[in-house]
């Protein structure tokens, strides 16, 4: 793809963008801890497919115009105004309704699993994991990282997902159906 043919927008997903863009790798990874992970070739390519700027972002708890206009002036594209919808707030609402702390039937602890198997994405976990909830069941993820592609592809299926910080470095979202 020609760089031209490729403007650095909010939408651009991960892995066009370092298709087109090699020399942005080191860029990206510089702007936030969690953007180390791009390093390992299977996270970058599974997740590189699904997530835009405007979630990786989210995951680095930067302001999505940084993000954008910081790799923009770094590919020699002049800067945008942005507009921050969908930015890093809207991961976190207040608890819903639904979210009943008796009700978590499991937990997926990132911090445990990603030693173990650090290739894989959280959401190849978690998705089947969910898929197994009953009704008013929830799923707990413990992350030390906003895994905003992860919670987009599971609201995509039709999950409700309600992420918590408890600190700088601990995350909990939670995962349920839909009442029926």
């Amino acid at each position: 793809m020609p760089k031209e043919a490729l403007p650095i927008e909010p939408s651009t997903k991960i892995a066009a963008l370092l298709d087109t863009y090699p020399e942005l790798e080191d860029v990206l990874i510089g702007m936030a801890p969690p953007f180390k992970k791009l390093k390992n070739p299977v996270l970058r390519r599974g997740i590189g497919k699904v997530a835009s700027l405007r979630q990786v972002a989210a995951v680095g708890r930067l302001p999505v115009d940084e993000l954008v206009n910081e790799l923009r002036a770094a590919a020699g594209q002049a800067a945008i105004a942005v507009e921050d919808a969908g930015g890093t707030a809207s991961y976190f609402p207040s608890q819903p309704d639904w979210f009943d702390r008796a009700r978590v039937v499991a937990t997926i602890d990132e911090r445990e699993r990603g030693a173990s198997d650090p290739d894989r994405m959280a959401v190849t976990v978690v998705r089947p994991a969910a898929t197994r909830l009953q009704d008013g069941e929830i799923l707990e993820l413990v992350t030390t990282f906003l895994p905003a592609p992860g919670i987009d592809v599971m609201k995509g299926n039709g999950f409700l997902a309600w992420s918590v910080q408890e600190d700088p470095e601990l995350i909990r979202t939670y995962f349920t159906k839909p009442a029926s």
